[in-house]
């Protein structure tokens, strides 16, 4: 089943310069509670790495270090989120707008390009590419073979190594459709060969999560919990076999491919390792801990190499955060009233002049409106003289351009943002995803009443409680559509979802709006106008991104998508 194309090149040590790297910069200090923690080495032989298990254990480290996150900036924070219909890129419209527009061009992908790194600056441009990880991984594969070292300790790391080959691999091949499939060592500068397809990759990439649940345990101690697991294996496994079954992927609607994503996910939910938080605001905070709704996600110690400064980036200007990824009004829309009904169902008690009232609680801990409680007051968008407004005597600059604010991911009990900012996690996979990975497809199986008992299951999450869906048909899908939507809005998925499902082309083509409020200076009364923001437009061959021009040009084996030559 392994049929791939192998190639040989000429290759620099990667395995020395990482962990030189590790050695000099990345060395963490003694901290019981994180997984990285290594023993420094003044002098090593490439050899000595797979001899050595500290060195080893720093190779491994580096490589979840090397595998891309959605708090990496490509033009702005949550990248994916501001490209599609969720937030704005605060002060990028020169450069995302293009995309959102329909102008997309191998020649100025932005951040769209997870090929090469473009779009952060290039000390660090690498950490958005996909192949990076892919080569430090086949690195390790090359030589782990001939260690010496403890059977069940490489043979856990090897377990670790294979699901994030398998899982760059198929984060390339959702962009991008198929890609050279390389397992063995390479350079990033010479790429004679061609493209394998995208099920030759797919096949690829499930094989290697297979060895991967045979290698790794089902859990770990405190100072090892982020570390990959069965069940984060098994999870991406469910994932990956929805996406193939997924219309974009499975034009025929291979109904086998359906009841496999249905039993891969199915098996993750029968290990009973997992289950929903019973706070929504709070699964993605740094206080909370590591709780049995994460299932995979990447641990951030800002002390040891400062990367990712939430507050600052998200708070609202007022508080002097930079404001980015401002939410956009289309998504704020798409939140049903406490009734369970959508805004334009004249049934719902929606007020279009008291608008964030009786909300999905979802939106609260999601999204920071006019009048939202946070901190020590409520925000203030409106104009003239709004505090958190463009006409702010505290900072004007970064101001929301969009007339709200994130709310996720951030903990408004920081003061200090500009050194006392949270280690929240990036989580890639949670628990309420595999419940509606099974809900989706269980729904394409045609088992309706499955389907809607686990959308529901996370409607009626501890402090959400939203009404059950009782829908059948087309109107189910409908909800399990906005269900995914809200439920893991800003975490990498909508940007895949609405690709996958070939709806991209209707829902990504509406205008991105914004929320204009003015205050009347003598009466207080306030007025709501909803405004066009950014004009966007999405065609047919934007389903898969343009390889980058660069990589075309250094290998004319390497065929473009289509629509972008």
């Amino acid at each position: 089943m392994k049929k791939i194309y192998r190639h040989l090149f000429d290759r620099k040590n990667l395995i020395l310069i990482s962990v030189l790297f590790i050695s000099s910069m990345f060395i963490l200090v003694s901290c019981d509670k994180n997984f990285l923690d290594i023993t420094p080495k003044d002098s090593f032989t490439e050899a000595a790495v797979f001899e050595d298990p500290a060195l080893l254990e720093a190779f491994v480290n580096y490589t979840y270090r090397l595998t891309p996150h959605g708090y990496q900036e490509m033009g702005g924070l949550l990248p994916l989120a501001t490209l599609v219909d969720e937030a704005h890129s605060k002060g990028n419209v020169a450069t995302l707008g293009p995309i959102l527009a329909g102008n997309i061009r191998p020649d100025n992908m932005h951040a769209l390009d997870v090929w090469t790194g473009a779009g952060q600056s290039l000390s660090s441009r690498n950490y958005r590419s996909y192949w990076t990880p892919i080569k430090q991984c086949n690195e390790f594969m090359s030589k782990v073979a001939d260690s010496k070292l403890d059977q069940e300790l490489l043979t856990r790391y090897t377990g670790e190594i294979k699901m994030l080959r398998a899982y760059s691999y198929f984060q390339l091949i959702n962009h991008f459709g198929g890609v050279p499939l390389f397992t063995k060592p390479f350079t990033l500068d010479d790429w004679q060969v061609p493209r394998n397809s995208y099920d030759e990759v797919m096949e690829f990439v499930l094989d290697e999560l297979d060895d991967a649940i045979d290698m790794l345990p089902l859990s770990y101690d405190g100072k090892n919990l982020y570390r990959l697991t069965k069940g984060a294996a098994m999870a991406l496994k469910a994932r990956a076999l929805l996406y193939y079954a997924s219309p974009l992927n499975n034009p025929s609607n291979d109904q086998s491919r359906w009841q496999a994503a249905a039993d891969a996910a199915k098996a993750v939910i029968d290990l009973d390792l997992y289950e929903l938080y019973p706070d929504y605001e709070g699964i993605f905070l740094e206080k909370t801990g590591y709780h049995p709704e994460i299932i995979w996600a990447r641990q951030f110690i800002h002390i040891i190499e400062p990367q990712v400064y939430l507050e600052r980036r998200l708070f609202p200007n007022g508080w002097l955060g930079h404001g980015h990824a401002p939410p956009i009004h289309n998504l704020v829309d798409d939140y049903e009233m406490t009734n369970g009904k959508k805004i334009n169902d004249p049934d719902s008690g929606y007020d279009p002049q008291n608008p964030y009232v009786d909300r999905d609680p979802r939106f609260y801990a999601t999204i920071l409106f006019d009048g939202a409680p946070f901190k020590d007051r409520t925000l203030e968008t409106f104009t003239p003289g709004g505090l958190d407004s463009f006409e702010s005597p505290i900072s004007s600059w970064n101001a929301s351009e969009t007339g709200y604010n994130m709310r996720k991911f951030i903990d408004e009990d920081v003061d200090d943002i500009g050194s006392g900012n949270t280690n929240a996690p990036w989580i890639y996979i949670r628990y309420a995803e595999v419940l509606l990975n099974y809900a989706e497809a269980m729904y394409n199986t045609g088992d309706e009443d499955v389907c809607r008992e686990y959308i529901n299951k996370i409607r009626n999450r501890p402090g959400v409680e939203m009404p059950p869906v009782t829908e059948s048909g087309e109107a189910l899908w409908d909800r399990l559509v906005n269900e995914r939507r809200i439920e893991l809005v800003f975490e990498e998925h909508r940007f895949f979802d609405v690709r996958r499902w070939k709806i991209a082309k209707e829902v990504l083509s509406i205008d991105h709006t914004r929320m204009s409020i003015n205050k009347d200076t003598e009466t207080g009364e306030k007025t709501y106008t909803v405004l066009q923001h950014v004009p966007c437009n999405f065609e047919e061959h934007h389903y898969r991104s343009p390889i980058p021009l660069e990589e075309i040009e250094k290998n004319p084996l390497l065929e473009q998508n289509p629509g972008y030559n």
